[in-house]
């Protein structure tokens, strides 16, 4: 795998490039801005992308920015991005074209290095991976107003397991339960979320996003 690191933060840039390294992950560039990502990118014949959110010259949502318009010039391209912060608009930003290939995570997450690299393959693969705490931070939010009041707490629990990235088989020993429960669970979900056809395989992505839409 061919990955570009875009990171102001010269320890964190320069240890995530180690790591990586060390896992036998060719680190293709590694930038202190998000300058011309997307042309990084395509020279490189990078795989993957994993970028700071707030980077200069503001220091606001530079990273976020560029991601995005890498997305936008290649919809689906892989992109990891990095927030010291919970910031639930950001996160909504990033999934709102759908196409899965995204992962959002607290900077801090990188020290667990097995769930980290395992997100950049999940990622990598296809897969939408959003951090714990921002999933946590947007249950926290709803309000009665929500089309999410309709769901029931075992599948406001299911729900928040999808938004995490996890498998149905995943859910279901987590919540200790018959994988055919928790695709009852995900058919009730989508019902009264209304997201009655599969949209291109990303209902899982939608339910998520109507959630932060409601914020």
């Amino acid at each position: 795998m061919r990955v570009v690191i875009a990171e102001d933060d010269t320890l964190l840039r320069e240890g995530l490039a180690a790591l990586l390294a060390a896992e036998g992950i060719d680190v293709v560039a590694a930038r202190p801005d998000a300058e011309g990502l997307h042309e990084t990118i395509e020279e490189s014949a990078a795989d993957l992308a994993i970028v700071d959110v707030r980077m200069p010259p503001t220091y606001t949502d530079e990273g976020l920015r560029a991601a995005m318009q890498v997305r936008a010039l290649r919809p689906g391209f892989p992109m990891l991005v990095l927030s010291a912060h919970v910031e639930t608009k950001y996160a909504g930003d990033l999934l709102a074209d759908g196409a899965g290939a995204v992962g959002y995570l607290l900077k801090e997450r990188v020290g667990a290095v097995e769930d980290f690299l395992r997100t950049i393959d999940r990622v990598a693969r296809g897969e939408t991976v959003l951090d714990p705490e921002v999933v946590t931070t947007l249950m926290r939010r709803t309000r009665v107003s929500s089309p999410l009041a309709a769901l029931t707490a075992r599948e406001r629990d299911v729900l928040q397991l999808m938004a995490q990235g996890h498998r149905n088989a995943d859910i279901a020993a987590e919540l200790h339960v018959t994988e055919a429960a928790i695709h009852k669970h995900i058919r009730n979900i989508f019902t009264k979320l209304g997201l009655l056809t599969d949209e291109a395989g990303h209902r899982r992505v939608l339910a998520v996003l109507t959630y932060l839409r409601e914020q």
